[in-house]
């Protein structure tokens, strides 16, 4: 009798702390296909992150989780439902992201940027496109012209800024027009549409497609941008360790690609589409942007910038305090578990290194504007040479022996400029080839050093 007691008793008890059992949503809009993102979505997600973090003891030792992901090509309708509800974090760029802090000042509410993911201090990351049989070469002769991108994006920001540059009027000089990535593609391919700015990765995937040329990058605007992630205040109020957990998956998630980066490149593109040669260019030793999650003094006036911009073009009339919208106290605590130290990183601005010898001699790799690498078919690490010569030179061997190369990649002489080398120009002067991404920089460094201007094609027949 005692027993049955003794085992009702406790049945009571389990079924009264199920009952009590909280579970708690964790909704996370993603954005897959703008691959800087991916350490703050699908790469948690795929790999299952959050999950190892996710806390477990104190007042969630009985608590569910019940996490939900949702993947949306751009920011905007991520904020939408961030707004109405139905997600409680969600990554975006420092345009968009802005708007999200607007939309939900209106709405009554408070979201908050918790973290960078990936960015640049110089802009590199946004970029101008022109159908490849353009004969246009530089940003200078689009006056006059017609130039899409996606409206209040991270990239319209930098077209304002670059149309600014020179000295034209927005209104007057140039059209600008709204056209999201997918409907660019199709126009630049069609020739519809003279020239197209957009953000990650489309400014470098059109190119490595085929049927697009860039003519300029961000970072001749000078201009911070980066993506990062946002949380809906509420929730983190009340569930800050979950925020923290977040982050520590987001921390570990740029742990791994940082050690194996074409293995998640691989992997970003099995899932997008996007091909892995395309997010190595970003991901990879000197990627064209770095991950960098701390909160830089250029990231912090990113975000002002673009509120100033979005009231400008009376996208908002909000007016958001950067101090109080930009909150990194949950990524100082994460940093903080992962033994990471944050201050140190806030100093830091070198991109990814790369540390790598060169693969046809062996030597250690030091002048990093005049590395290149080369990605063989079937071969599942990334070759690096010292020079874009050498890298001609094995590109050559390699041909000559039936190899397939699925991609070069070479350096701007100039800026370190991570390049995809077939849409790049390059000068043969002194036994050296050098590259560059724009022809006229091409040209003045041929100048400068009695040197000739060549193609890809033209530079690969010159070894």
């Amino acid at each position: 009798m005692q027993r049955k007691l003794t085992a009702l008793l406790l049945a009571l008890a389990t079924a009264g702390g199920a009952a009590n059992a909280e579970t708690i949503r964790v909704a996370i809009g993603t954005q897959d296909t703008t691959i800087n993102c991916a350490t703050g979505g699908l790469l948690i997600r795929e790999l299952k992150l959050l999950e190892k973090f996710l806390p477990r003891d104190g007042k969630y030792k009985d608590a569910q989780y019940d996490i939900q992901w949702k993947n949306f090509t751009s920011g905007a309708p991520l904020t939408n439902e961030m707004v109405a509800g139905k997600l409680d974090l969600g990554s975006m760029a420092d345009f968009p992201g802005s708007f999200n802090g607007a939309a939900f000042q209106k709405a009554g509410k408070q979201s908050q940027f918790i973290t960078v993911l990936s960015g640049s201090t110089q802009g590199s990351g946004n970029g101008i496109v022109v159908p490849k049989a353009s004969g246009v070469q530089s940003l200078a002769e689009l006056k006059g012209k017609t130039i899409s991108v996606p409206f209040a994006s991270t990239a319209h920001g930098m077209l304002l800024r670059a149309v600014k540059a020179q000295g034209w009027d927005p209104e007057r000089d140039v059209t600008i027009v709204t056209q999201a990535p997918e409907v660019a593609g199709s126009a630049l391919q069609a020739n519809k549409i003279e020239a197209h700015a957009d953000f990650v990765p489309f400014a470098e995937l059109f190119p490595h497609r085929g049927f697009a040329r860039k003519i300029y990058d961000g970072s001749q605007a000078g201009a911070p941008t980066l993506h990062g992630s946002l949380v809906d205040t509420d929730f983190a109020k009340r569930y800050p360790e979950i925020v923290v957990a977040y982050l520590r998956a987001a921390i570990e998630a740029e742990r791994l690609i940082a050690a194996e980066p074409e293995k998640y490149s691989e992997l970003i593109a099995k899932v997008t589409g996007i091909e892995a040669e395309v997010n190595y260019l970003f991901h990879g030793p000197l990627g064209l942007q770095t991950r960098d999650f701390t909160w830089k003094p250029e990231y912090r006036q990113a975000v002002q910038t673009s509120i100033d911009t979005l009231r400008l073009m009376k996208r908002t009339d909000a007016d958001l305090n950067v101090n109080s919208f930009i909150n990194d106290q949950y990524l100082r605590t994460a940093f903080q578990q992962a033994g990471i130290d944050y201050e140190a990183r806030l100093k830091n601005y070198a991109r990814q290194p790369l540390a790598a010898k060169d693969a046809a001699s062996g030597k250690a790799i030091t002048d990093f504007k005049r590395a290149a690498q080369l990605w063989v078919q079937g071969e599942p690490l990334v070759r690096s040479y010292a020079s874009t010569e050498t890298a001609f030179s094995e590109l050559a061997k390699l041909e000559k022996a039936g190899r397939k190369v699925r991609v070069m990649y070479a350096h701007d002489r100039n800026s370190g400029l991570k390049l995809l080398a077939e849409d790049a120009w390059y000068v043969s002067a002194k036994k050296e080839i050098s590259s560059f991404l724009l022809k006229d920089a091409a040209e003045a460094w041929a100048r400068q050093n009695g040197g000739k201007v060549l193609d890809y094609s033209a530079a690969k027949n010159a070894i």
